[in-house]
């Protein structure tokens, strides 16, 4: 029970990433906040949580209004009577070459990834500041806060944007016992990547198994993708760190495809 009595707030937590390191929170003993647009989704969630002997509770949260952002966290912590750990998961992908990128999406993108982000840290920092004992910001990353690919320029943009945010807040952080960090995954197969494989198999004018083998894995030590399980289990690992040693890193989950 590495997290017992911690208090987390996960956005985008009602599938995917999210979701499981929710789960797996709660099996550490934390106290879980599923925050997400999708507020049916959350309450779900939370109820699987609470039917599993865990302690959980959904929040509508759009991540770009800055409204509802502090309004989540404020009930997070009226209800739980403080918050320790914000994970700043919610995310999108759109697949588009520069020259075909309207300059809505990029917007879109930059909004969902960055400004949630912002504006998720700036009111957990109010939170763990006020109550005096510390806390752990963790950012959902990507390899691709490290390296590019083609077709995802808001995306690498918004992920590499993450490190410079992390190590901010890392910094600002310290005097109150505030840690921040970043975890990078490779190719998770969840919802949001088996949507790419069609759409990167149309774009290159290959075949799905090729986008998988020759795109998505080809740079991994074994072909293998990284498992939600593996993103959960370095959230835990980070969110249970006592000290500001580990703080302003970034931690790439990506069986080998990169390598710091």
């Amino acid at each position: 029970m590495q997290l017992k009595d911690k208090v987390a707030l996960i956005t985008g937590s009602a599938s995917g990433i999210g979701k499981e390191i929710a789960q797996e929170y709660a099996r550490q003993g934390a106290k879980v906040v599923i925050a997400d647009l999708a507020l049916d989704a959350a309450r779900a969630a939370a109820d699987e949580i609470t039917k599993a002997g865990g302690t959980a509770m959904a929040v509508a949260m759009n991540v770009t209004d800055e409204a509802q952002v502090d309004q989540g966290v404020a009930d997070a912590v009226a209800a739980y009577g403080g918050l320790d750990v914000l994970i700043s998961n919610a995310g999108i992908q759109i697949i588009s070459p520069v020259v075909e990128l309207s300059l809505e999406n990029w917007r879109k993108m930059l909004a969902i990834h960055l400004d949630g982000a912002f504006l998720t840290t700036r009111a957990a920092m109010k939170a763990m500041i006020k109550q005096g004992r510390g806390g752990s910001i963790i950012y959902m990353g990507s390899v691709h806060s490290h390296l590019a690919s083609p077709l995802k320029a808001p995306y690498v943009t918004a992920k590499h944007g993450l490190l410079g945010l992390a190590k901010v807040v890392a910094k600002e952080g310290a005097k109150d016992k505030i840690r921040s960090n970043v975890i990078c995954p490779g190719f998770v197969r969840t919802p949001l990547v088996e949507k790419q494989i069609p759409e990167q198999a149309k774009e290159f004018g290959i075949s799905e198994d090729d986008v998988i083998k020759k795109i998505m894995l080809k740079d991994t030590v074994d072909g293998e993708f990284t498992t939600t399980q593996d993103v959960a289990q370095t959230a835990v690992f980070l969110a249970a760190f006592p000290t500001n040693a580990l703080t302003g890193q970034s931690v790439v989950v990506s069986h080998g495809w990169h390598m710091q």
